[in-house]
């Protein structure tokens, strides 16, 4: 039955955003320090039945699927489509094409999930208030939403219209916007002090259309495996992303 309603059919996405993300997704694939990072800060705020939001191609759902339950859903039907060819076989991932502001999403409630996570995703949204009150109306009682987003306006770039970006957060923003939707912060951080430089030389000082694989590896390489051990003992005062925990009273 729920198959059946969440299908590619349900994606708003065009194929020139489509192959843009996908290439952009590929590349990101490539930062395994990075996205060890992020996994050592999210999963240990999730629980065990969870919602990715915007799974993408995969890159962080890899790092959830030792959870009982696990349903993916992306905007984007070659993402899902990659998804499912990725892993064929998992009995406790489920995947479909969906947004959080579409009705269909609603029924996700029926696997009563405890938490969500939601990687570089909420920034696409135009309505990010109206995807947290859909992600907090499928959790059960005092689920979580686990947010990563990419911080301070000031940043704003050419990246990030590339990306279709429709706003970067400041912890003050995800304060007002918690509070409009219900939701209570348990936990904020800045994240990636030496990529708040980096990007704001490429979007705005270079005007670059998108990161490069070389800078990807260079960093992820070169920069993520100290700055995540230093950034662990002591909290930046800024950083390229804001992560952010907010919990269904």
């Amino acid at each position: 039955m729920f198959e059946g309603v969440l299908t590619q059919h349900d994606s708003i996405a065009g194929a020139d955003g489509s192959s843009f993300t996908i290439q952009d997704q590929a590349r990101m694939a490539r930062a395994k320090n990075y996205l060890a990072w992020q996994s050592r800060l999210i999963l240990p705020e999730l629980g065990q039945r969870v919602v990715e939001v915007g799974c993408g191609m995969g890159n962080f759902t890899e790092y959830l699927l030792g959870r009982d339950q696990v349903i993916a859903v992306d905007v984007e039907p070659e993402c899902v489509k990659h998804l499912r060819q990725r892993y064929p076989a998992r009995s406790n991932l489920l995947v479909f094409a969906c947004e959080p502001t579409n009705p269909a999403f609603a029924e996700l409630s029926t696997f009563r999930p405890d938490s969500c996570v939601c990687t570089n995703v909420l920034e696409h949204i135009p309505d990010d208030a109206a995807a947290l009150r859909a992600m907090a109306a499928i959790l059960e009682p005092q689920g979580k939403i686990v947010l990563w987003v990419p911080a301070f306006q000031a940043l704003y770039g050419s990246m990030d219209k590339r990306l279709d970006h429709c706003r970067r957060y400041r912890k003050q923003d995800m304060l007002r916007l918690a509070a409009q939707v219900g939701l209570k912060i348990s936990k904020m951080r800045y994240v990636n002090m030496a990529g708040f430089f980096l990007w704001w030389a490429s979007s705005r000082l270079i005007r670059q259309q998108a990161v490069t694989g070389t800078q990807i590896d260079i960093f992820d390489r070169l920069i993520a495996p100290w700055l995540s051990r230093l950034e662990a003992m002591v909290q930046p005062p800024f950083g390229q992303s804001l992560f952010a925990v907010l919990q269904k009273h």
